[in-house]
């Protein structure tokens, strides 16, 4: 979808660049795929903070995806293309034969009256889910599988996909957007396509208010607070940190420090993202 420049009325929205909703053709989500949802601010169960900046924010319903793509041999017919508050990305609902509805990413192109179906026995085409095992070598995907039925984990945000690289016994190997490549099992669901709205990185939201529509917070930089409430705080006027690295408000390293540890996927991991 193409992104909009508004004619400069307000401050706010003179630095703005919008995303168009010529795609959209339905502003009522179906009502039965709605679930509440409760915001916690940031909060754990415990109620303390673990997530900063978080609060606030416009009030939203969540709407149930479809990650399994489990509906096998099934057809089904796109009815609507919506915005999901929840996500960068479109969503489509799909009717199918069977009478069943399901919400699913929308792949870029995709429009009303598009086919869909899932299974090894589909077609490869956008929109449609099957196996890696089925899936030749260069295609795009998205919406994929780590554990087989578990649904699709990875590679969902706006304009993203992975491609399928080669297949070597019982594993598929891929590349994700990250540049990293790893190994996953070729029983695993993928979508076939590439994820909507790829002008999304794109976007200015051109004034504080739309963040705080989302639920986010101002944060304030550690160099302008005191030295009880951060490390880099402190000194007259403008100061440097003062340290070897940036610190968190907790005393760890930040900005560029590797937080990973050892995991047991990280045998399925041919290359690192970073290796670039």
């Amino acid at each position: 979808m193409p992104l909009k420049a508004r004619k400069p009325i307000t401050p706010g929205q003179r630095g703005a660049v919008l995303q168009t909703s010529d795609d959209i053709t339905t502003r009522k989500p179906k009502k039965s795929l709605l679930k509440p949802i409760k915001k916690r601010a940031g909060r754990n169960s415990s109620g303390k903070i673990t997530v900063r900046h978080r609060g606030g924010g416009h009030k939203r319903r969540f709407r149930v995806i479809d990650f399994k793509r489990d509906k096998s041999g099934v057809p089904g017919e796109a009815v609507s293309i919506e915005y999901d508050p929840n996500r960068s990305a479109r969503i489509a609902l799909i009717k199918y034969a069977d009478g069943d509805w399901r919400y699913i990413l929308a792949p870029n192109g995709f429009r009303v009256g598009d086919k869909v179906m899932a299974g090894e026995g589909a077609e490869l085409r956008p929109g449609n889910a099957l196996p890696l095992k089925a899936i030749r070598p260069g295609t795009m995907v998205h919406n994929v599988e780590l554990q087989v039925g578990r649904g699709g984990q990875i590679v969902r945000s706006a304009g993203s996909s992975a491609q399928v690289l080669a297949r070597e016994d019982k594993y598929t190997l891929l590349r994700l957007p990250s540049g990293e490549v790893r190994y996953v099992l070729s029983e695993c669901m993928a979508t076939v396509g590439q994820v909507s709205a790829i002008d999304h990185k794109n976007v200015k939201l051109g004034k504080a208010g739309r963040k705080r529509n989302m639920g986010r917070r101002p944060s304030v930089r550690g160099v302008v607070m005191s030295p009880r409430d951060h490390p880099h705080g402190g000194g007259e006027g403008r100061s440097p940190i003062g340290m070897p690295g940036p610190k968190t408000p907790w005393g760890k390293p930040a900005l560029g420090h590797r937080t990973r540890g050892r995991k047991p996927s990280d045998k399925f991991i041919v290359r690192r993202r970073y290796q670039k």
